[in-house]
């Protein structure tokens, strides 16, 4: 009978389950911290993507006003910056380098003429949230309080 030696096998490296649950903590922990900073921050910016909208729409309205004498009417609309209006003679657009965008939460910019409190348009976003009113993300945004 020849006796042979019992070797111990060698642990194989690993994590135990104790060791992958601390982690996971500690990365839920981390994401739960970061995660809300992000999406203020992506909130913020569609805001200054609107605001920025905005300025080229008056830019582009002030350009039209010099062709055609006055701005575009209520029944017209934005669309008339880069479609030639049936009943414009001197239009010599268009007024924006590519179509007509939505504002940063998907939803049409409102035009109308004439406008509130005197001005002679008003070219608003109602926010995120697409309605009259709201703060933060949800206010209105309109092209005469964006810096004018």
């Amino acid at each position: 009978m020849q006796l042979t030696s019992i070797r111990a096998q060698p642990r194989t490296a690993g994590f135990t389950l104790l060791e992958l649950l601390v982690v996971m903590v500690i990365i839920g922990l981390l994401a739960s911290y970061v995660a809300p900073r992000f999406f203020q921050q992506v909130g913020k910016s569609e805001v200054k993507a609107a605001r920025a909208q905005l300025d080229a729409f008056d830019k582009a309205l002030a350009t039209y006003r010099l062709d055609a004498g006055r701005y575009p009417s209520t029944e017209q609309g934005l669309k008339s910056l880069v479609e030639r209006p049936a009943d414009e003679p001197k239009w010599s657009g268009p007024y924006l380098a590519k179509a007509l965008p939505l504002d940063p939460w998907g939803h049409p910019y409102l035009y109308r003429r004439p406008g509130d409190a005197g001005h002679d348009f008003e070219l608003l976003s109602y926010g995120k949230d697409g309605q009259r009113g709201g703060s933060d993300e949800n206010a209105d945004l309109s092209v005469w309080d964006s810096g004018r």
